[in-house]
């Protein structure tokens, strides 16, 4: 898929995001929005995947450990073909197949449970070793929320996959900035990132996270040629493709209303 292809689809599963938090009245937009465009460039040019078998053992594998931002995997997996859009209808329902946070085996290409953060690196570390063991060409990537990385879990896988020589693992971080209440570097001294992750044993790259070409070229790399893990430090914007939602972090938590989801629409031009 082309770059302008990517950008199109990114802002279509942006509304869908969108209209899907206002119809289940659920929270974490703003986390969602920030990573569309890393998944896009994930699904649509990197990963190795066949909607169609979705079990098939060689496959890629992505962990979402930000588990909040659920309505973003959903959406892009919906888009991608892996189920019906109908089901989308069902989530946050009573009785349906798609929980605020992600569940395995919910729908076709969820990899694992998510949503307790920290836990997702060293499931994608398991899955890289499982992979080595079985002498399979499966490449993992695992995408991890800014202020997920306070978590002491983080920094123990951090240390673990240089050590087992993981060149087909990769993070990317979701570096929107914040985090429920405040911002990430206010909380933690996240800053520097990149320095941090690379000193740690990672080859690390920084790029901008709304970039899909950018994106598509570094995670493509995968396996590194240079024996170890990959760090991507994707700077991006909360709430991002809607004037009125980005670096406000009050969308967090806020749900849009029906006269907001369609003034996105419009600056989306999806309308």
């Amino acid at each position: 898929m082309d770059v302008e292809h990517m950008r199109r689809t990114a802002s279509a599963i942006r509304q869908g995001v969108i209209e899907l938090s206002h119809s289940a009245g659920t929270p974490h937009l703003g986390s969602s929005l920030s990573c569309i465009d890393i998944l896009t460039s994930l699904y649509w040019s990197v990963m190795s995947i066949d909607p169609q078998q979705p079990n098939q053992p060689e496959r890629d594998r992505f962990i979402l450990s930000k588990g909040h931002a659920a309505l973003a995997l959903y959406v892009t997996l919906a888009e991608r073909g892996f189920f019906s859009k109908e089901v989308l209808q069902t989530y946050n329902t009573d009785g349906g197949r798609l929980a605020e946070h992600p569940g395995p085996g919910c729908v076709s290409g969820i990899e694992a449970a998510t949503g307790s953060l920290g836990h997702g690196l060293p499931l994608g570390i398991g899955m890289a070793m499982a992979a080595r063991l079985k002498k399979s060409p499966t490449r993992v990537f695992v995408l991890l929320g800014d202020g997920e990385c306070n978590e002491g879990s983080v920094w123990e896988a951090a240390m673990m996959a240089p050590a087992q020589n993981l060149s087909h693992l990769a993070i990317i971080v979701d570096y929107n900035k914040w985090q429920a209440t405040a911002r990430s570097n206010e909380t933690l001294s996240l800053a520097p990132l990149a320095a941090k992750w690379q000193a740690f044993g990672w080859e690390t790259h920084e790029v901008d996270g709304h970039d899909v070409g950018e994106i598509t070229r570094i995670l493509k790399q995968v396996p590194t040629n240079s024996g170890k893990p990959l760090a991507v430090i994707a700077h991006t914007i909360k709430g991002r493709g809607v004037s009125f939602m980005e670096d406000d972090n009050n969308w967090h938590y806020r749900i849009p209303s029906a006269d907001e989801v369609r003034q996105a629409a419009k600056e989306l031009q999806i309308a």
